[in-house]
């Protein structure tokens, strides 16, 4: 396991050495994130020697990680007393280099066995998705090979920090790999390995064909999917080979990752493995340009329970760069360019199941009065004609920091309070107003703009035709997703709006100025 350095106020060996903490002694059954901030991007891992969570964490600087730990010592919650702890730092000095970042967070009570630590150096952007294998236990020798050979070519050829699960779920089947590098690193190590593992089944007799799995958090699998599975179908066709996903069942409070399998040859499989990994970080790096703005502005956000955070590192605010950093500002989601004025108040139509409209407005309406003092909108539910109808809607008006609070807390209070299943994604349909002049453009010639923002989004965006313009010259535009997938897509949309408003200016100070110059 990892080394441990026992903290306390009078005896502290590591006080200032080390950047990674271990906090242990944690109820796996409560949302023990709510005593960290900012709040972890990963699922606790329970210990498997008793009933507690035990978590890693890895700290930009020594700096924050003392602070963590001054923080967290003495915390308890339900009677368990936490106990923190500094864990040996071999990186240390090489991650600073590296970082200047937010924490990162580990997978559970024991440090994975890492080679290689320092392949990746500077090549290596610290908010990347990482390729997660899955591989049968049996063939873990073979991928290591006699001394680590094995393992330490494959390192050394794909420059490649490559992290064997082995002591992680000791008796199970399978092993958990991790490989950190570039997309084409993560690929041609893939391929190594796979190449180790068809060998060894060749030469042991031990299984007739040995299908690649990669592991992928549930959040991202929907938009690896596609609409009625088309993303699949087509890398199926493309490639060769024949993919199948593991069950929402199989997925565990402690588990958030679901297994996709893929068969056929080397080759085959590891072009699928190309497509695949490409689907799941373009879903990834959406998912984290919409976490990085908020991250830090809304600290009453639930990410957790939105069942959507997990695997996502929680970055700086606004996509700013941190100090000493090279790297550049993130896509911000909530940039309107160009905007010389403060953003205008936005009105948001969304709509949630008629039965959670008591826990949304809660005893005397105190919820939604605390929910709208806290996100800084007027939030309102919208009288029902027709007292069966499955769906109520909830009119929100605000800035978009309060429109991402409101709509954000909305959908954390219907997973916590169950009314979707706990395996279940929070989707809900909200609807906003666009000037009839700016329609055609979310459309875009031949569906095109509104097809980009549905792979972009991962979000079902819908603009009903033969709309009859209201007072205001405006028609509705339906958004359909979860809640990451629903902010980008409404913050792209009120970019095409600002867009075609920003070029109507032009056009009419254009005219104004010609029409000066002909007097």
């Amino acid at each position: 396991g990892a080394l441990l350095y026992s903290f306390n106020n009078k005896i502290n060996p590591m006080n200032g050495r080390s950047r990674k903490i271990q906090i242990r002694n944690i109820p796996p059954h409560l949302q023990w994130e709510a005593c960290l901030s900012p709040p972890p991007p990963l699922s606790p891992v329970v210990n498997a020697d008793s009933d507690s969570a035990v978590v890693n964490v890895t700290y930009a600087s020594k700096e924050e990680a003392k602070e963590a730990i001054e923080k967290l010592t003495g915390h308890s919650l339900e009677n368990h007393s936490f106990s923190i702890s500094y864990i040996l730092d071999v990186e240390s000095d090489i991650g600073e280099a590296q970082s200047r970042g937010a924490p990162r967070w580990g997978r559970g009570a024991r440090e994975a066995d890492s080679t290689h630590p320092g392949a990746m150096g500077g090549r290596q952007g610290s908010h990347e998705l990482p390729l997660r294998l899955l591989v049968p236990t049996q063939f873990v020798g073979a991928i290591i090979g006699k001394e680590g050979l094995t393992i330490k070519n494959i390192t050394k050829q794909t420059q490649s920090k490559v992290d064997i699960h082995r002591k992680e779920n000791m008796g199970a089947s399978e092993k958990a790999i991790t490989i950190h590098s570039t997309p084409d690193g993560c690929s041609h190590a893939c391929k190594m390995i796979l190449e180790v593992m068809e060998k060894e089944a060749a030469d042991t007799k031990t299984a007739d064909e040995v299908p690649l799995k990669i592991l992928a958090h549930n959040s991202l699998v929907g938009r690896l999917i596609g609409k009625e599975g088309r993303n699949l179908k087509k890398m199926e066709q493309d490639t060769g080979t024949k993919i199948t996903i593991s069950p929402l069942q199989d997925l565990t409070l402690y588990n958030q990752e679901r297994t996709i399998m893929i068969r056929g040859g080397v080759e085959e499989c590891c072009n699928a493995e190309v497509e695949i990994m490409k689907k799941l970080r373009e879903a990834y790096e959406n998912d984290v340009a919409a976490l990085n703005l908020q991250a830090s502005l809304i600290p009453g956000l639930n990410l957790s329970a939105l069942g959507i955070s997990s695997g996502l590192p929680v970055l700086s605010p606004a996509g700013a760069p941190h100090r000493g950093s090279s790297h550049h500002a993130a896509y911000n989601p909530f940039l309107v360019r160009p905007l010389p004025a403060p953003p205008p108040q936005e009105v948001v139509y969304l709509f949630i199941p008629t039965q959670a409209v008591g826990a949304l407005i809660g005893k005397k309406g105190q919820h939604i009065k605390e929910l709208a003092r806290y996100a800084g909108a007027s939030i309102k539910i919208a009288p029902s004609d027709n007292p069966d109808a499955p769906e109520r809607m909830v009119i929100i008006t605000g800035l978009p920091e309060a429109q991402f609070k409101a709509q954000g807390r909305i959908f954390g209070k219907l997973k916590e309070d169950n009314f979707f299943n706990a395996k279940e994604e929070v989707k809900l349909e909200a609807h906003i107003k666009v000037p009839a002049a700016a329609a055609g453009r979310v459309i875009g010639k031949g569906g095109k703009t509104v097809n980009e923002l549905q792979n972009l989004t991962s979000a079902e965006v819908i603009v009903p035709r033969d709309q009859t313009p209201d007072e205001n010259d405006e028609v509705f535009v339906k958004i359909i997703g979860h809640f990451f997938a629903s902010q980008t897509a409404q913050r792209k949309i009120r970019e095409i709006i600002q867009q075609v408003k920003h070029q109507e200016q032009k056009s009419q100070h254009g005219a104004a100025t010609a029409s000066q110059h002909t007097k």
